[in-house]
């Protein structure tokens, strides 16, 4: 089948089994589910391309490769007294994201955008973005970087993550062989930017560790040409691939999506300790850090959830980290629950300040007051925003205009 430009959506398509954009599975009879699952099957290729074709990935271990780190793979336990292991298969672990996900041949990660071919593992996503737009860079949202500027932000499919209230599922939950697009190189991407007088490139929209290798070309080009780059993420990836992206990443942006390991776990198929970690690990490094909490009513806004989640965040990060409370909307698999009431995250605004967070916000909701920046000695507003606008600022070299408090940003 490799020869073939064959994709799953294209057969199914093909067949009429479609339904609303997404995957019959979801909600068809178990003989269409079996059929999707054999489709699954398929070492197909990728964009009309041989699978052998494709950009190798980095950062993952191979039972094909040469004095391998057996740790990398099996526990201390297993090891014992062995000097090596034989394996039928060639077997794949990708150490990317803390997934770990171990691949046959011909298998995709967890993520989607990464496989194991003839034991290496391939990125399906390097140079194929889905989804291409400018946004002000307070939609990402990033408040407390570069305020009413534009970022040329850009996607792929794949995340290790499956959030049952995704926002862009159509992207996140997306196999790249869902989506036939052309190829865009790094240095591509960078002209685009210049070309629009943009001045950010934001990767965002899925998860945009799934396709590091494209995500790091691309910033090193763009740093020299003098243009920033900002990332919006889960944070689930493992620290030396999170170590790479902080050295060439101006803002991080990370996703807490609640503060308890079973919420974690039920909710987004994932584990709370590696994105604890990751915020650490980036609040210590040179880049810009701000937090968002997406609340989901009955799922992560009690006020034990959001006392933990302020308290950690105070106590582990500092007070100076922007940290946004989030609307949501219904959306994917959580089309029963209502938006969030605003008195929910008004309230959670209030418990992280009351920790001692200076710069809570309410997000999601346009014109309200939590949308606004205020100087944390004399309460004046320095940046008044409208939605995703500005349309005030009262900062003098990096200070309350007022009081000339310092406010914890990058603003130039």
């Amino acid at each position: 089948m490799c020869g073939h430009n064959l994709t799953r959506r294209n057969f199914i398509s093909k067949s009429g089994l479609i339904i609303g954009g997404s995957y019959a599975a979801l909600a068809c009879p178990p003989i269409l589910k079996e059929l999707v699952a054999w489709i699954d099957g398929f070492p197909v290729s990728a964009h009309g391309k041989s699978y052998q074709d494709i950009p190798l990935a980095r950062y993952w271990v191979s039972t094909d490769s040469p004095n391998v780190d057996y740790l990398k793979c099996h526990s201390v336990s297993e090891v014992g007294d062995k000097t090596g292991f034989d394996h039928e298969k060639k077997f794949v672990k990708c150490l990317l994201c803390a997934q770990g996900c171990v691949m046959e041949e011909n298998e995709h990660g967890k993520c989607r955008a990464r496989m194991n071919v003839d034991g290496k593992l391939r990125s399906l996503v390097y140079g194929k973005p889905i989804a291409i737009h400018v946004d002000p860079i307070e939609k990402k949202p990033f408040f407390h970087f570069l305020p009413g500027s534009q970022a040329y932000s850009l996607a792929t499919a794949g995340c290790p993550l499956s959030c049952q209230f995704c926002q862009n599922w159509q992207i996140s939950q997306a196999r790249p062989e869902d989506y036939p697009v052309k190829s865009v190189p790094p240095d591509e991407i960078v002209r685009d930017t210049r070309s629009q007088d943009v001045r950010v490139i934001a990767f965002t929209y899925n998860e945009p560790t799934v396709f590091i290798e494209y995500l790091t070309d691309i910033a090193r080009l763009a740093r020299k040409k003098d243009i920033r780059s900002v990332l919006v993420s889960c944070g689930f990836m493992n620290p030396e691939p999170l170590r790479e992206m902080c050295d060439i990443l101006d803002a991080i942006k990370i996703d807490l999506k609640g503060f308890s390991a079973d919420f974690y776990r039920r909710v987004c198929g994932a584990e709370l300790k590696p994105v604890l970690r990751s915020i650490k690990q980036v609040s210590k490094s040179k880049a810009h850090l701000e937090i968002v909490n997406l609340v989901v009513p009955t799922l992560n806004d009690s006020d034990k959830m959001m006392n933990d989640l302020s308290s950690w965040i105070a106590g582990e990060v500092g007070s100076d980290v922007p940290v946004h409370f989030t609307r949501f909307h219904p959306d994917y698999r959580v089309l029963n629950l209502p938006p969030t009431p605003i008195s929910i995250l008004e309230r959670a605004r209030d418990i992280a300040m009351s920790k001692g967070i200076h710069y809570a916000f309410v997000g999601n909701v346009p014109g309200h007051p939590g949308n606004s920046t205020y100087c944390p000695s004399c309460g004046k507003t320095v940046i008044k925003r409208t939605g995703f606008f500005v349309v005030e600022l009262h900062l003098k070299d990096c200070r309350c205009e007022y009081c000339g408090r310092a406010i914890a940003g990058v603003w130039k």
